[in-house]
Parts: C-alpha cells; sequence; structure tokens
C-alpha cells in the first residue's frame, strides 16, 4: 500500500471542504449527518482517506449538493485537480462564490488575471 496521496482525492476533499464552508458548517456537524466522526471529516478534507461513494452521497446530501459536483470533472486530473489541491485554492474559491456583486467579481479577476505574469 501506497502512502502517497491520490490528486484526485485531495480535489474531491478541497470540494467538500469548500462546501462545507460556504455552508458555514462544521466538520463535526458534516461528521454527524454523514455518520462519521469529524476526525474522518478531517481526512476526507485533506485527501488522505479515499470517500467511497456511498458516504460522498451522504456527504453531498448534508452539503445540499450532489456527488457528481463534489467529484468534479475527474478526466482533467492531471490539470485542473492538481490546481485544485494547491493551498489557498479552496479558499479562494469559497470567497470568490460569496461575491454577490457581479461588478466584484468582475473586478477579482482582470486582478487576478493581471497577477499571473
Amino acid at each position: 500500500m501506497s502512502d502517497t496521496v491520490d490528486p484526485i482525492d485531495i480535489a474531491i476533499g478541497a470540494r467538500i471542504r469548500s462546501r462545507r464552508e460556504e455552508l458555514r458548517i462544521t466538520q463535526a456537524q458534516l461528521a454527524a449527518g454523514a455518520g462519521v466522526t469529524f476526525q474522518q471529516i478531517q481526512k476526507y478534507e485533506r485527501g488522505v482517506n479515499r470517500v467511497s461513494a456511498a458516504r460522498l452521497l451522504q456527504i453531498a446530501a448534508v452539503l445540499k449538493s450532489t456527488g457528481a459536483a463534489l467529484l468534479g470533472e475527474l478526466e482533467t486530473a492531471e490539470g485542473d485537480e492538481l490546481v485544485l489541491a494547491s493551498p489557498g485554492v479552496a479558499e479562494l474559491l469559497s470567497a470568490f462564490r460569496n461575491i454577490h456583486d457581479a461588478e466584484k467579481r468582475d473586478a477579482l479577476l482582470v486582478v487576478a488575471k493581471g497577477l499571473r505574469g
């Protein structure tokens, strides 16, 4: 058994964490709804433990989401999934989702594109 964490598991965990934070649900609350410990949720969110399909659907229900949304586009695992696993990306996505003013979102995109140098 390998000690290497799979980037896809990290990306799925990042989407779980992002959605949980967006809804302002604690790890303990998510754990209670999904029937696991909060420590297990921590492991899922870090990608240390792989989420089974059945558990992913339970988590999705608590997060008012779908399993597909939490899985994401797995065909792009070489690119986008690795980016989602980068430090700060989940927080950035969560913050972006919480900007409800279209002009402010557009302005943030302009700044981000300008920084990519």
